[in-house]
């Protein structure tokens, strides 16, 4: 089952910030991830960021899964994003 990719607008506001070589991976990774995101990513502990992380290099992606969905909260450097 194929996930649907949503973006909060925070996380839009994190993207379009990034170089545009960078944004081109995490979207291709992106559509890696909507194939499994649960066996691909790992659960966080604290859930303020969103319940699962996926890294991509030194970036990480924070998102939430909604039955068929997966809501990208946060895109950010592996320094800033936890804080």
């Amino acid at each position: 089952m194929k996930y649907v990719i949503f973006f909060t607008n925070n996380a839009k506001k994190d993207i379009e910030k990034l170089d545009r070589i960078i944004q081109k991976r995490i979207v291709k990774k992106l559509i890696y991830l909507q194939n499994d995101p649960i066996k691909l990513s790992k659960p966080l502990i604290d859930f303020s960021q969103g319940e699962y992380r996926f890294r991509v290099g030194d970036f990480r992606i924070c998102f939430d899964i909604d039955r068929n969905r997966i809501v990208v909260n946060r895109i950010r450097h592996r320094k800033e994003v936890y804080k």
